[in-house]
């Protein structure tokens, strides 16, 4: 008997009955002029072989995966090209569904499970697209021309496991449902992705408002070396809304615990806050996430007593393994949490090293008082928008001042002020200030707990920022070995190892963050997609990028890098179409700018070569898409003779009008209508630096300055003078 490893290829025709029915023998020329024309063409173009031809399905197979996908990415795009100049009534559509098995070769037939899991596969694409199994999509993720998302996990008739599929990517960008239509839960994977991120430096347990999303989670396996679990959750039952907080706290505190443990996998906190509120089929959603098993419960208050169920469901069985009621007064919340967290180590067979152990027992406080507080600035972060942090930063100091030595408050507290330091939130708290105190609060929660894993990610990221690259590495292990199951311990260590030039260690742990934690933050993927350009992986940044397209909120970053992935992958239209919709909502953006806030870059031919990558895809150089044209640049010297002190007033542009003056000290100050900014100034080269704190982290941002050469008697505003973040044009004194 003969066998051999293939990409078994499975089309069918939508609907064909009912064409037959309505206009037979137009229906059977038409569909024979698209195997023609298309089918056996494109299959034969990518080195396939058609196997058979069964009434209105198609069966091939191919010596290459990525042959095969490419040829079901070329049959579909020119299937649609050819029904876009076709009566709706006459149109031809397909399902594909692709699979990579083991065949068993009877003359010029195949048979086997991987052919009949192909046959399975292709109903359960929609019109016109292509439905993959996980061992196609894991060969050919980011080898091909199009990007698949998970699409659920499945049981299909005669196949005794389930199959893990992947769908490609609507080309309208309109995602698709990821669970199967008949499931009425299906719509969770889906709206767990409306949240998410923004603008400038790092990635923290982050972006507070992707707690609850990201993009849509990619379906995981579990290590079968390690039991893998999820904490959906806590039920609020008849808990007033003001106090919903007790819940949720009692879920991130039961996550934050296990993820202590190497002997466990645990999803995060993003990924299991994205089921609160909603209606859903635990062992559904384990399967989705490729876990082994499911912790669930509610949390209920008797007076001054708190009531909480919970149960563990092994997800293969659906068995029940264990369920208990606890009652506890309200003051011995620790208490529950503790017992539950070692009930489950047990019931899983975890064995836990002293130093785990001990992590696991300590308590974050011992005054409820300042428990409370932290909850509640828990719940306010969460929402990630600029007055739930402003709150959120409040109540953590209220906690702190309680207890002095409340480690997991400090630690919170850092990594918020180190969110709005690098969202450049001015509002909440400027620049300085809170990079100074994200510094300083880190470093309190290290004192009082030197085993505390955020803190460590937290100081990662900031050194990363500061260019302390040995430093950022040796403080992101750390977290690593104090919460070997946080996904943004590896987070922190993928963006240290991104700007410090190890792109493929970078990519490792990313994609290490993503197994613990499917519904990573966006900005998180953001920073990921510029280590896969960097390791000319660009197709899979593209493919990461369009995962999270109707999320992100860092909405200048997210377009800039992916139209950067798009160059590099040579899509040049597509890097074209973006760019140009980054100009019509964001004037102001530019390839300077990302010089200057991606100068963190350790290796500066990575700079340039992200750049470089953004300048090919038609982002302007510099703001407002300025052009020099006739003008003359100033050498250093007459840049120099124009710092008398006197005020320079003109226009800016996007502002209107408004001054500037730059005293022979070199301080520095703007003036609109809408604008008051100090700084310093001085000259390098045959450029103007300014330099103010609260902007692009604070780094300096150069520019030439141009003179009209017309422009000899003075009339009108004869200079103009850019950099990364303005565009003026002036006349001293007027």
């Amino acid at each position: 008997m003969e066998r051999r490893l293939a990409a078994i290829f499975a089309a069918d025709v939508v609907g064909f009955s009912r064409m037959m029915a309505e206009d037979e023998v137009g229906t059977f020329e038409r569909l024979t002029a698209l195997r023609q024309d298309i089918l056996a063409r494109s299959i034969e173009e990518k080195n396939g072989r058609v196997v058979k031809l069964m009434g209105d399905g198609l069966l091939a197979e191919f010596a290459s995966v990525v042959d095969a996908v490419e040829a079901a990415i070329q049959i579909q795009e020119e299937v649609s090209n050819r029904n876009a100049t076709t009566d709706p009534g006459q149109r031809i559509e397909l399902r594909i569904g692709i699979n990579l098995g083991d065949l068993i070769i009877d003359g010029d037939d195949i048979y086997g499970d991987g052919v009949n899991i192909a046959a399975r596969l292709e109903p359960l694409a929609k019109p016109g697209s292509i439905c993959i199994s996980r061992q196609v999509y894991e060969h050919t993720r980011g080898k091909v021309s199009k990007p698949f998302e998970p699409a659920g996990v499945h049981r299909v008739k005669n196949i005794p496991e389930p199959i893990a599929v992947f769908r490609m990517v609507d080309p309208n960008g309109r995602p698709h449902p990821v669970w199967p239509r008949r499931n009425a839960r299906g719509a969770i994977a889906a709206m767990a992705v409306i949240a998410v991120l923004s603008s400038a430096a790092f990635v923290l347990r982050d972006d507070l408002i992707a707690l609850f999303g990201g993009s849509e989670g990619e379906t995981i396996a579990a290590e079968k070396s390690r039991p893998s679990l999820i904490v959906l959750p806590f039920e609020n039952l008849g808990l007033p809304d003001a106090e919903r907080y007790i819940a949720d706290g009692l879920t991130d505190d039961l996550i934050t615990d296990f993820s202590k443990v190497a002997g466990l996998m645990v999803i995060g906190s993003n990924t299991a806050f994205s089921y609160r509120d909603r209606t859903i089929d635990s062992r559904a959603v384990g399967r989705e996430l490729g876990v082994h098993y499911v912790l669930e419960g509610s949390v209920r208050r008797a007076g001054t007593r708190l009531l909480v169920n919970a149960r563990l469901t092994d997800v293969s069985s659906g068995q029940t393994l264990w369920a208990e009621r606890m009652e506890q007064d309200k003051d011995e919340i620790f208490s529950i949490e503790n017992s539950l967290v070692t009930e489950i180590i047990n019931r899983l067979g975890v064995d836990l090293s002293a130093s785990e152990q001990e992590r696991i027992e300590r308590l974050p406080t011992t005054d409820l008082e300042a428990y409370d507080f932290f909850l509640r600035a828990e719940e306010a972060a969460r929402s990630g928008f600029r007055p739930g942090l402003r709150e959120a930063l409040g109540l953590y100091s209220e906690a702190t001042a309680i207890d002095p030595a409340f480690a997991s408050a400090f630690a919170a507290q850092a990594r918020i002020e180190a969110l709005v330091m690098r969202r450049n939130y001015d509002d909440v708290l400027p620049y300085p200030v809170a990079r100074e105190r994200a510094y300083e609060h880190a470093g309190r929660a290290l004192e009082i707990d030197p085993d505390a894993a955020m803190p460590f990610a937290v100081l990662s990221e900031l050194q990363t920022v500061d260019r302390r690259y040995e430093e950022a590495m040796r403080s992101a292990r750390l977290s690593v070995e104090k919460a070997p199951g946080e996904a943004a311990a590896y987070l922190a260590l993928s963006f240290a190892q991104t700007f410090s030039g190890s792109h493929e260690e970078a990519i490792d742990n990313f994609e290490t963050a993503l197994r613990l934690n499917p519904l990573l933050p966006s900005y998180a993927r953001q920073i990921a997609s510029l280590s896969y350009i960097l390791a000319s992986r660009p197709e899979r940044a593209v493919e990461i990028l369009e995962e999270i397209k109707d999320s992100s909120q860092g909405i200048e970053d997210y377009f800039t890098i992916l139209a950067a992935a798009y160059a590099e992958a040579g899509w040049t239209p597509k890097a074209q179409a973006t760019t140009s919709e980054v100009a019509r909502f964001a004037p102001h953006i530019s390839a300077q700018l990302y010089r200057v806030i991606f100068s963190h870059f350790q290796r500066q031919e990575d700079l340039d070569r992200i750049i470089d990558a953004m300048l090919r895809a038609g982002l302007q150089e510099w703001t407002f898409d300025f052009q020099p044209g006739m003008r003359e640049r100033l050498s250093a010297d007459e840049v120099g003779a124009l710092i008398d002190g006197s005020v320079w007033q003109g226009t800016f542009e996007g502002r209107g009008p408004g001054l500037m003056q730059i005293s022979d000290g070199g301080s520095m100050a703007m003036r609109t209508s809408t604008m008051f900014i100090t700084g310093s100034a001085y000259v390098k080269d045959d450029t103007l630096c300014m330099q103010q704190p609260g902007l692009a982290l604070g780094r300096p941002a150069c520019g030439p300055i141009y003179k009209r050469a017309e422009d000899t008697a003075g009339r009108g505003l004869p200079f103009s003078y850019v950099n990364a973040h303005i565009l003026f044009h002036f006349g001293p004194d007027g």
